[in-house]
């Protein structure tokens, strides 16, 4: 498929007429309304004055995937990459316009295979604006500040620009047809998935991560296999923090079907605020002017997305109403290391459902309900490791003694790694003799290389080696990533908060992240006890106070988990401190500090500083405020220790 509705030489562009270019545009697009053909014209009569007299390419109406959007114009000159965004007969310079053509930059450089070293001046052309004075200044990684153009101004633009900017000869062939490995976050990727894009178009191939195709088809061997021999199963995907195991999951749910037989996976999570962000994203995405052609209303579209997406609590709640078997033969738990123990299941039901006799662990339960069926089923487990960060959590070994203990006939599908001590705390998950049908070494099931921190994937494995204590490794990686991945600590907030300011372009999303139990922040205007809506902080706008680009609001392990953020500020307070030699973990009650004891309760906090220090895909700044020795909550030691560890580290101060 050709990446642009249209693509010609300079030369061949300014000879070609009107009608030809708009002929095709029309036809790659399919229906085209006045206002979209008038604009069309505007853009091609003020291209023409502002390529005359140059050589290079110009693309008209260029994908860019990982967006789900299009810029208006690629001019290749002089081998720069010049992104045009045209604002036909705009007055003004709007910001939002200009962090949209700031995005297209990010993206080409980011994504785009030989864009990686090329200068790219963003512009965005708003025909009847006033003159504007640029500065031609480039950022670390060749991507150059906004420049503002009209109608008037552009051709001297791009000439002045393109000579100011001037790199090596580009062949437009080669730059066309090269590789785009995106990396979209979990909202971008919904939206995509559920536009009907496949996995294979808006994730990366490259050598250095593991092909998300290859894990859904791995998927879909199992689930043929289960039905074709009538029989269940149940597979576990692992993977490091960022890996993609939402967008395994999230590409099944949205890609298996069996119309004839009324069939269809279902998307199940536990982590509320993801589902919440993640069906409002849709249910915006869908009700926006692009993605609304038949003019759908909310209520219209929110019960598919609902259907697309569900809370694990509501499926466990129909299923304890009836015994018959699930509509679906095929669900996925997301998260699957978070789901109950049996202590806190029986709570739950003897509390809220009125059930005193409830005698079943969360995975024990889930099993029998797909085991309702009479013939076939399969379960998918998305499990990440280290990520258990609640009480009664029970983590992977339940759903091992849940399979022995009363399903010993289902086939268990394994990734070979996982065994390690992040899935099995520390005992064995299951012995063979006790699993009969076990798959056991299914390498496509793991996936081993983050794509939330695209500039470095080395990020998940130096937070693991942090919060091990080990410092050699720790300084290894540190150097390692620092280049790609900007990682500072300072013990100033306002300091923090402007080094995100100064860090984020276009609409890279930045915000302020603590432990729920960072309770000791609150001089410094953090309340971790305020609560967020998640859906406006994750995606309300630069203009909207409940965004998180305020930096006002703060965001726990609980609302950020299984989502993410381009640039973090994690605030780190007395709960999970260094002294010198080793972690201290604490929780406050009343009026003091009382330490944690129980082994479970410890995992859960240190999980949760994992969680808050690996939700940032392009760096981090973490705060470590300084004390007070005035106030006994507050002491120096609380913190001193913490900011000296990760200094020992490396970690460079700002």
């Amino acid at each position: 498929m050709a990446r642009a509705y249209y693509s010609a030489a300079i030369p061949d562009f300014l000879n070609a007429s009107d009608n030809v270019i708009l002929g095709q545009l029309a036809r790659a697009q399919g229906t085209v309304d006045e206002q979209q053909t008038r604009a069309w014209l505007e853009e091609i009569r003020i291209l023409r004055s502002s390529l005359d007299g140059l050589s290079g390419q110009v693309y008209l109406e260029f994908s860019i995937p990982r967006m789900g959007k299009r810029v208006d114009a690629v001019v290749l000159y002089n081998g720069v990459v010049f992104p045009l965004e045209f604002k036909v007969f705009s007055r003004a310079y709007d910001s939002s316009a200009i962090d949209q053509v700031v995005d297209y930059a990010l993206d080409l450089k980011n994504f785009h295979e030989l864009s990686h070293d090329r200068p790219i001046l963003p512009v965005l052309v708003a025909t009847q604006a006033p003159c504007y004075i640029n500065s031609i200044n480039s950022a670390a990684d060749k991507v150059f500040w906004p420049l503002r153009a009209n109608e008037t101004t552009l051709p001297h633009l791009l000439k002045e620009a393109g000579n100011a900017a001037a790199s090596s000869p580009l062949e437009a062939d080669r730059w066309e047809n090269s590789g785009y490995k995106p990396t979209p976050t979990i909202i971008e990727a919904a939206q995509a998935l559920y536009r009907g894009h496949g996995v294979a178009e808006i994730s990366r191939s490259d050598s250095g991560a593991i092909n998300l195709s290859r894990t859904a088809a791995a998927i879909l061997r199992i689930i043929e296999t289960s039905r074709s021999r009538r029989q269940k199963s149940i597979c576990f995907i692992t993977g490091v923090p960022g890996a993609g195991k939402t967008l395994a999951g999230l590409n099944l749910a949205n890609s298996w079907h069996d119309p004839e037989k009324g069939e269809h996976a279902v998307f199940l999570s536990g982590n509320g605020p993801l589902v919440e962000v993640l069906r409002e994203a849709l249910v915006r995405d869908e009700l926006s002017v692009g993605g609304n052609s038949h003019h759908l209303r909310r209520s219209e579209i929110q019960p598919r997305v609902n259907a697309f997406i569900q809370n694990i609590h509501h499926f466990r709640d129909d299923a304890l109403e009836s015994n018959r078997p699930p509509v679906e033969h095929v669900v996925i738990f997301d998260e699957a290391q978070r789901a109950w123990t049996m202590a806190q299941t029986g709570d739950f039901m003897r509390r809220k459902k009125g059930r005193p006799d409830f005698s079943m662990s969360e995975p024990e339960f889930l099993i029998s309900c797909m085991n309702r069926h009479a013939d076939w089923a399969t379960i998918v487990c998305l499990v990440g490791g280290g990520q258990e960060i609640n009480t009664g959590e029970a983590g992977l070994p339940e759903w091992f003694a849940s399979l022995k203990r009363s399903f010993p006939d289902w086939h268990i599908y394994l990734p070979p790694d996982l065994r390690d001590i992040e899935y099995t705390r520390g005992g064995p998950l299951f012995s063979v003799e006790d699993l009969p049908n076990l798959h056991d070494g299914e390498s496509d099931l793991h996936l081993a290389v983050s794509l939330r921190s695209y500039r470095s994937e080395k990020v998940s494995a130096f937070v693991k080696v942090l919060l091990d204590r080990d410092i050699d490794k720790a300084r290894i990686l540190y150097n390692e990533i620092k280049d790609n991945y900007p990682l500072i600590v300072t013990r100033d907030l306002s300091v923090a908060r402007q080094w995100l300011r100064m860090k984020a372009r276009g609409t890279e999303r930045y915000g302020l992240v603590a432990s729920s139990e960072a309770m000791r922040l609150r001089p410094f205007g953090i309340n971790v006890r305020a609560a967020i809506d998640p859906s406006n902080w994750f995606l309300n706008g630069k203009d909207d106070i409940r965004s998180s680009y305020f930096l006002e609001e703060v965001a726990t392990e609980f609302d950020i988990q299984g989502l993410e953020l381009d640039w973090t500020c994690l605030a780190w307070d007395g709960d999970f401190y260094h002294d010198g030699s080793a972690w201290r973990y604490r929780s406050f009650s009343g009026t003091r500090w009382h330490g944690i004891h129980k082994d479970d309760n410890r995992l859960y906090r240190m999980n949760a500083y994992r969680v808050l220090l690996t939700m940032a895909r392009q760096g981090m700044v973490i705060c470590v405020p300084e004390g007070s020795s005035d106030d006994a909550t507050r002491l120096p030691e609380f913190y001193d220790g913490t900011y000296a560890y990760l200094k020992s580290i490396g970690i460079a101060e700002m």
